[in-house]
């Protein structure tokens, strides 16, 4: 891929871009991506709250979004796996773009037609089928981001990024705002619940799913993908599936029926590690033992010649070779750094901002006119202006821009603490939050955009996304631990001094890529 970005390009140009095909076709993408995951998140758990499901079986149900952090693992088959007559028909992205819709249409309706108040069985089908809901909204995502790569050339990734970031944002807001207030329509509360409310609401979603449907079949194949890489008998492709599926259960039997070996671990690194650190510390042994189960399972099949080992190298070593040659060792550890610090400052924050919000005295209503409503506004200005920043000046100068703003707006939350609840001052935080939440996105993903190589963008964008939120997510988990530690202002000074290495890590990317400069 070309390293060059137009960085000279004129405003009128630079906004003339917004108004091609691609730009349209990529919003409706994003707003078709936005629309799961708060089917599994907070709207469901407001669903379950409300059928008297306990609080400790409704955090079980977010074991259901565990896809959106593994994607990686299941995106070979994506660049590789042909759909028998999809993948003809439609070409390789398209065919499973539409796999994944009708999967995700197929999940929702499966939710609605289940009642969480019977408990038992139901309960567990609707856990099976929240899973199956994010396995195949990680899936629209991989298939997206690989679109999206292979639509445009690296010059326009920002001025997609900023739309796709905007339609997602949409989906999201529908999903969530919009399916409490179509449950609330039909009139089912907290008092009065009605699983006839909550089977329509799954079910207006599920139609509105069929957005990115149309889309797909509309819209036409990318004409920089690369050509299918299908040299492989079906049955070859049959065996590749059922390994990948062998791994899955591998990790997850390992990793929940696991769970009371490492609870004891703790207490062993508490004089070194404090509560805090010993309890990450053991959390992130669990997780890498159940990967290392996972990829033992793998290589112990592989070696019975179950799967031909040249599709499992193309799959799983080819394109993490390929990035490494293609940048050099120090370089390459260096992107990945950024890649895995440039959101920690604004994830880590945005764990506990609702509690802080709340802590502060600001009722639901406020706070959800202004941190979604407006919020939301000020979110897609920050992708616009995004979009059109990085047309213009460059990629790496808007990346530092956003890396710089972050941390300033992470100081500007200090400033509520004292305040009390003081509406103005948390429309002004939140709108400079989110407005430059905005800008630092929108060339984020044009960033990750340009480390792909056009013949493994599914499989290296995937990594790289999953990489993004694995460090500051898993620090987020202990949010509200340090807040009671040290205070919410010394928080979010400490989440503002996060952001300071990642401003040091944009400067010599820019200047070890060799590409515009970041100064």
């Amino acid at each position: 891929m070309s390293r060059n970005m137009n960085k000279n390009l004129p405003w009128s140009e630079a906004l003339k871009q917004w108004l091609t095909p691609q730009v349209l076709v990529m919003l409706l993408l994003g707003f078709s991506a936005g629309i799961p995951i708060l089917l599994i998140f907070s709207t469901l758990s407001v669903w379950l709250r409300e059928a008297g499901v306990s609080r400790s079986a409704v955090t079980f149900f977010s074991w259901a979004a565990l896809g959106y952090s593994f994607k990686f693992i299941w995106a070979p088959l994506v660049d590789l796996l042909p759909l028998p007559f999809l993948s003809k028909k439609l070409g390789k992205r398209r065919s499973w773009l539409l796999l994944s819709q009708c999967s995700i249409i197929a999940a929702i309706i499966w939710m609605s037609s289940l009642d969480p108040v019977l408990g038992g069985t139901n309960l567990v089908l609707m856990a099976l089928a929240a899973v199956f809901l994010g396995f195949s909204s990680a899936t629209q995502d991989i298939v997206i981001d690989a679109y999206r790569i292979e639509l445009a050339g690296e010059e326009k990734q920002a001025l997609l990024a900023s739309v796709y970031i905007a339609g997602y944002r949409v989906g999201m807001l529908v999903a969530g705002a919009g399916s409490l207030f179509i449950a609330s329509y039909f009139g089912t509360d907290a008092g009065a619940y009605h699983y006839s409310a909550w089977r329509f609401t799954y079910l207006i979603m599920a139609v509105i799913m069929l957005v990115g449907v149309v889309t797909t079949l509309c819209t036409s194949e990318p004409t920089r993908a690369a050509h299918p890489r299908h040299q492989y008998s079906p049955l070859a492709y049959c065996r590749f599936l059922f390994l990948f599926a062998l791994m899955a259960l591998s990790f997850a039997l390992s990793f929940f029926y696991g769970a009371h070996l490492f609870s004891g671990l703790s207490c062993l690194f508490l004089p070194i590690l404090g509560e805090q650190g010993a309890s990450f510390f053991v959390e992130a042994i669990h997780l890498f033992s159940a990967l290392l189960v996972a990829l033992a399972v793998g290589k112990m099949v592989a070696k019975t010649g179950l799967v031909p080992t040249g599709m499992l190298e193309a799959s799983y070593v080819r394109p993490v070779r390929e990035f490494f040659d293609r940048f050099g060792m120090r370089t390459a550890l260096l992107l990945l750094a950024l890649v895995g610090c440039y959101r920690i400052s604004d994830i880590v924050l945005g764990v506990i901002s609702n509690v802080f919000y709340l802590d502060m005295g600001f009722s639901k209503n406020a706070i959800a006119g202004i941190t979604k409503t407006f919020g939301l506004s000020m979110t897609l200005v920050g992708g616009f202006l995004g979009g059109v920043l990085t047309l213009r000046f460059g990629m790496y100068r808007v990346l530092m821009l956003g890396a710089v703003l972050a941390s300033i707006t992470n100081i500007f939350f200090a400033l509520l603490v004292g305040a009390g609840e003081n509406l103005g001052l948390l429309a002004l935080v939140i709108g400079a939050d989110n407005l430059c939440a905005g800008i630092a996105s929108t060339a984020f993903v044009a960033f990750l955009s340009s480390l792909t190589n056009i013949s493994f963008t599914a499989v290296q964008y995937a990594i790289f996304s999953s990489i993004m939120t694995l460090l500051p997510k898993f620090i987020g988990g202990y949010s509200g631990s340090i807040v009671g530690s040290i205070g919410y202002e010394q928080f979010f000074i400490l989440t503002a001094l996060m952001g300071v290495p990642v401003i040091i890590l944009v400067f010599f990317a820019g200047k070890m890529i060799k590409t515009d400069p970041v100064l």
